[in-house]
């Protein structure tokens, strides 16, 4: 095992198999908790259908006594009624009292397929059995990573160190998601945890910020969940907080690094994919219109099928941008894909096919850039291409 990141002080973490994915090789349950209280914030799903666990977190931040974060995957707990609600709350008073919290100071998320109840005997025995397991090992924050896993195949991490008041302080992050990812929130679950010295409030507005660039500035397949939940726990236990404006811009800066990190990180593994996509536009009247042509273009099932195949046909991509709802004209628009100039000022530019193709298809990263002439707006934005396996994985999910 390699690559393992480090906790920050005072957290703890764990991840085992409980039993709600059959496969007894799969972990399916994580923990993380904190050794003294938290400021803590939350960014969540804003699709009106969202899981009993977004429901409880989100009525529970942000606060400043928070404890922990209980996660399990293989079942979403959504769409399941007042019964959900009832069984996230369990959820978190079982852990809640093998950590001496109140459950309000516990959160909750849940993820995987839609519409089934959760197998609450599970947890009865699962949590109380995880909670004599939590380690501040950086084996146990990978094992945790782990255990929130569905169809993602690798865990996803990320941490940053800072210096306040001449003291390093840690922000280590950790999410899941590989598909049904849409902005707004992007689909996925994700923990953020640090030692620096916040306020809740300070964490509300930090955390908005980092989300709006980084999960919010992804998409794989266009479908907002209903369980996207971000939440960050803060425990001061470094003993240093920012106390004035550059400190704050430090640690704001680090958060955003961690958030980045880790939601490229769900476009690198989203399912099927053969290509990561960057995706630039500038030179708009304002970063709305510049992210509404973004989302078009990485939402589009003909641009990602097009670069799924290798083909330059770049018409896609600019008559997404015509119809994101946005003022503009032909001759506003030039388009340079992977350092090929394709398209300037409204009007064909002649290339090489082959050669635009082969770039495509010989490298996986891949970068469009559209630029207009509006105005400063701009947006970077994150996406993958579609492909035959993801059509198949998505066909047989529960069958």
């Amino acid at each position: 095992m390699t690559d393992l990141l480090p906790l920050p002080q005072g957290f703890s973490a764990v991840g085992i198999h409980c039993g709600v994915k059959p496969d007894t090789q799969k972990l399916d349950l994580a923990l993380y908790v904190s050794d003294r209280a938290c400021a803590s914030a939350g960014v969540f799903t804003t699709n009106l259908v969202c899981g009993a666990p977004v429901k409880v977190s989100r009525e529970r931040l942000p606060r400043s006594t928070a404890r922990a974060v209980v996660v399990n995957s293989g079942n979403s707990n959504a769409a399941t009624g007042e019964r959900g609600i009832v069984d996230a709350k369990t959820m978190t008073g079982l852990l809640a009292k093998q950590i001496g919290a109140a459950a309000e100071d516990v959160l909750v998320c849940s993820t995987g397929v839609i519409g089934r109840f959760l197998p609450m005997e599970k947890f009865e025995t699962g949590i109380p059995a995880a909670a004599k397991q939590l380690s501040s090992s950086p084996e146990s924050f990978h094992n945790a990573a782990r255990a929130m896993m569905t169809t993602d195949t690798f865990p996803k991490q990320a941490t940053a160190t800072l210096t306040l008041g001449g003291k390093i302080a840690r922000i280590s992050g950790v999410c899941k998601g590989a598909a049904m990812i849409a902005p707004n929130m992007a689909t996925m679950l994700c923990v953020i945890m640090t030692d620096a010295a916040i306020t809740p409030e300070l964490a509300a507005s930090g955390l908005t910020h980092a989300v709006a660039d980084s999960f919010n500035c992804i998409s794989v397949d266009g479908h907002e969940s209903t369980s996207d939940s971000v939440i960050l726990l803060a425990n001061g236990a470094s003993g240093v907080g920012p106390t004035n404006d550059a400190e704050r811009t430090a640690f704001q800066k680090a958060l955003d690094e961690v958030a980045m990190k880790l939601a490229t990180d769900i476009i690198r593994d989203a399912e099927g994919a053969h290509h990561f996509v960057e995706l630039n536009v500038t030179g708009c009247r304002n970063r709305d219109e510049a992210f509404r042509i973004a989302k078009a273009i990485a939402d589009s099932p003909l641009v990602k099928t097009a670069i799924c195949g290798a083909d330059p046909n770049w018409g896609r991509i600019v008559s997404a941008a015509g119809y994101a709802g946005v003022p503009l004209k032909e001759e506003d628009m030039s388009l340079v894909v992977n350092d090929f100039l394709l398209y300037q000022d409204g009007a064909p530019v002649a290339f090489d096919p082959k050669e635009v193709s082969s770039s495509l298809r010989d490298n996986r990263n891949v970068t469009i850039n559209l630029t207009l002439k509006h105005g400063s707006g701009a947006v970077r934005f994150w996406t993958c291409d579609l492909t035959k396996e993801y059509v198949e994985l998505n066909a047989d999910y529960t069958t």
